[in-house]
């Protein structure tokens, strides 16, 4: 009996072994998976703290680095995250991108995919549908090209897609809309084109759908029955020319940037969980409904840029959280609501060009609205204009004589209006004084209000070419192999020479020599950056072009190319006492308003933006119009390469490094106080002391009377410029110089300021000169 139980308990204890040697062996992947990452590790050329792997590593238990983590269930992987913004990914030079998808379907439970800024390029292996247990896939700032795969949609489980700034091409496939558990969905800054899908109405869990930056075209898909769906971002596409139809739950709606030319439906006062709405830069038509500033969760709006008609009243309410409202360059009447006034609040309001009777803000008189309205509401219908005769024949569906009459009598204002313009050409003198009293403010307004004027022309880029990279041998033949004859400035970060492409234009080409050896990929991020710096009161980049070591291929010279301004700095028309030509006072306001929209394009028209610029006034050139450009500015590139070069700047009282970094806006804004120093005095500022010196007479001269503030200015504009003007520039140049950074008005405050001073300048140009062209014209 004692051995029989002998015998059971030896049973149980060898039961017990071969469980506890099955559960030890499970503490390690399977072999295929272990080599799968292995085997990815080297096709990615891995950092050097991870180049111990083999193997043999439990890969399970690893510690998470900022380049890799990795997860796993019941031993198996689940997890993949490996990024590129930490280190430097140099690809092999055979990298494929199928070898890498093969790698990554050996891990069957694989749900997260994260491949993020690892220089990744080729098409998007039709591998990617064997990873069914997907559910989220982010292969983000990449250089993915060519059309997303159709077996993607074999991805059942997927949740999230995130397929931003890559390269891809061609249409949306309809597939995606069989995945119908997506829940957040993201395609931006891509080169996608065609229509949108139909099947994106069955994706009933979306709740984000962002396309911006984007060539989609077309009418949006019927989105209404997407209840779950939270944030629609379109921007910067070609959709239209119909509104899309929406959601009521929608918290953020960003449309700006398309075709949309159809009216505002009414359904969009209806929803009530909206927070920001973005309709700028469209062709939008029709009223526009003030209740929408009452939508409860509004903080944001912007409805700048269209041509939407209707009448403010005073007494509209407004959304306690609303923060930034935009309603420039529309048809709008009536008066600004007393909850949107800049005095109620810490609001930013933007209200320029319109017909309002508030006049803190340039705006048309209201003959303007009433007929541009009247040719917005005949628009959408076809006008035949047959031969050579000029007649428009009308096909309306409008009933009622009424209508007809008021049509026919804008049609005849128009006309006049031509007839007007046309005997001004000639040598009518009556005619002359009737249009040339538009006012030097006026004039200033439409030079500097984009939103007059298409995207493109606002950017300044009419007729610029787009951004490209160019082959060396192109710089070569553009600068005679870079001959010092053609070199036009220096300083530590390199050479800028002068080019003529082949097709004529003339070039700025900035060469610089890298200071340490990186692949071509390890410089994607910056020079994506750099893209986008293309503004009209910026000198704007066209392209690059990469230099590389033969032995290794890495980076030995990156030559960044952009617009070429061939005429003078702004202080050869300010302050050089030999200068053949001085700005005006009223050009003076416009070069500064310039100024400050390049530094706010900087700030925030580049994610992220670009600060601690080292603005000098010789870093600010004219163009054939004399419009400031900024020539000089932190580019991203230089950042890793080297310090930029301090120079004779006012960096010196910019504050201590911590306020620096928490202020770093406002080295900008001390910047520019610098710059509107000059402009005032007329001075050369050059060191600290100047600029102490300097803005102690302004000090003083503001507790002075009139007679003596003009007495410390510029003499080429003391008879010109009216004291409100002046006294405006000087308190708000003294506010740009504080110590304290935190003092320091924000760079939106500075144009607020600068256009008032242009406003106020305006009645007393009218009362000086009368109807003749004042001094102050530009």
């Amino acid at each position: 009996m004692g051995i029989a139980k002998t015998g059971q308990g030896s049973c149980w204890l060898l039961v017990y072994m071969v469980f506890l040697l099955f559960n030890l062996s499970d503490e390690f992947l399977e072999p295929s998976q272990s080599e799968a990452i292995v085997k990815i590790k080297q096709l990615l050329n891995f950092p050097q703290d991870l180049s111990s792997w083999s193997d043999n590593t439990d890969f399970c238990n690893s510690e998470p680095n900022t380049a890799l983590t990795l997860m796993c269930y019941e031993d198996n992987i689940t997890q993949l995250h490996i990024s590129g913004y930490n280190w430097l990914p140099n690809l092999p030079q055979g990298f494929s991108a199928d070898t890498l998808f093969s790698n990554l379907a050996l891990l069957p439970n694989l749900k997260v995919l994260s491949l993020v800024s690892l220089g990744l390029r080729g098409t998007l292996p039709k591998k990617i549908g064997f990873l069914s247990s997907l559910e989220i896939v982010n292969i983000s700032s990449n250089f993915f090209y060519g059309e997303i795969p159709g077996e993607i949609s074999y991805l059942k489980s997927l949740q999230t897609l995130i397929l931003d700034n890559n390269e891809f091409t061609g249409q949306v496939p309809e597939g995606v809309g069989l995945l119908h558990s997506l829940s957040v969905l993201s395609f931006k800054n891509n080169s996608f084109s065609g229509s949108l899908p139909n099947s994106l109405s069955n994706l009933q869990a979306l709740r984000i759908l962002s396309i911006s930056g984007n060539n989609f075209s077309g009418v949006v898909p019927n989105l209404h029955n997407l209840s779950n769906l939270q944030v629609l971002d379109l921007e910067s596409n070609n959709l239209g020319p119909n509104f899309p139809n929406i959601p009521t739950k929608l918290v953020s709606l960003v449309l700006r940037k398309n075709k949309f030319s159809l009216g505002v439906p009414k359904e969009l006062g209806s929803c009530y969980q909206l927070k920001k709405l973005d309709i700028s830069s469209n062709e939008l038509v029709g009223p526009f409904s003030p209740t929408i500033l009452s939508l409860p969760s509004l903080s944001y709006l912007d409805i700048s840029g269209n041509k939407l008609t209707g009448k403010l009243l005073k007494n509209v309410t407004c959304s306690q959280d609303l923060y930034f409202v935009n309603l420039s360059s529309n048809y709008l009447t009536g008066e600004l609501p007393d909850c949107l006034h800049p005095s109620s609040g810490s609001k930013i309001v933007l209200f320029s060009g319109n017909c309002l009777s508030n006049k803190e803000q340039w705006q048309h008189p209201y003959s303007f609205c009433h007929n541009e309205a009247l040719a917005v509401s005949i628009e959408p219908h076809k006008r035949k204009v047959k031969g050579g005769n000029g007649k428009a024949v009308l096909a309306s569906s409008m009933v009622g004589g009424f209508v007809g009459v008021v049509a026919i009598v804008g049609l005849a204002f128009v006309v006049v209006r031509r007839e007007y313009a046309k005997q001004k050409a000639s040598k009518a003198p009556q005619t002359r004084l009737i249009l040339e009293k538009v006012s030097p403010a006026h004039t200033l307004k439409l030079l500097n209000d984009a939103r007059y004027l298409s995207e493109t022309r606002k950017l300044g880029l009419l007729g610029a070419p787009p951004y490209r990279t160019f082959v060396l041998d192109e710089l070569r033949e553009a600068t005679n192999n870079f001959d010092i004859s053609n070199l036009i400035g220096a300083s530590s970060s390199g050479q800028v020479y002068k080019g003529r492409l082949t097709d004529g234009t003339v070039v700025a080409i900035r060469s610089i020599k890298m200071k340490r050896r990186h692949t071509v990929q390890s410089y994607t991020h910056q020079l994506g950056r750099i893209s986008k710096i293309r503004y009209s009161h910026l000198v704007s980049t066209i392209g690059h072009c990469f230099e590389c070591y033969q032995d290794d291929s890495s980076v030995s010279r990156i030559c960044l190319v952009f617009e070429f301004v061939p005429n003078v700095t702004l202080r050869g028309v300010i302050s050089e006492a030999n200068s053949a030509q001085k700005f005006t006072w009223t050009q003076r306001m416009s070069a500064a308003i310039g100024i400050a929209k390049g530094i706010q394009f900087l700030h925030t028209g580049i994610v992220p933006g670009i600060f601690s610029n080292q603005l000098k006034i010789t870093d600010v050139l004219l163009d054939q119009n004399f419009h400031v450009k900024i020539s000089k500015y932190n580019l991203p590139l230089l950042i890793e390469n080297k310090k930029m070069d301090a120079g004779p700047s006012s960096s010196g009282s910019k504050g201590n490094d911590g306020q620096r970094l928490k202020y770093e806006e406002k080295d900008d804004v001390y910047d520019f106080g610098v710059i509107l120093l000059e402009i005032i005095s007329g001075r050369t500022i050059d060191t600290k002391n100047d600029i102490d010196v300097s803005k102690d007479i302004l000090i003083v001269s503001l507790t002075a009377d009139e007679i003596a503030r003009r007495n410390i200015i510029d003499p080429a504009v003391r008879k010109e410029c009216s004291d409100s003007s002046l006294r405006t520039l000087m308190e708000l140049c003294i506010k740009c110089l504080s110590d304290e950074p935190s003092q320091r008005p924000s760079v939106e405050d500075l144009i607020w300021n600068l256009q008032f001073a242009a406003q106020v300048q305006d009645p007393w140009n009218r009362d000086t000169y009368g109807n003749q062209e004042s001094p102050g014209h530009v």
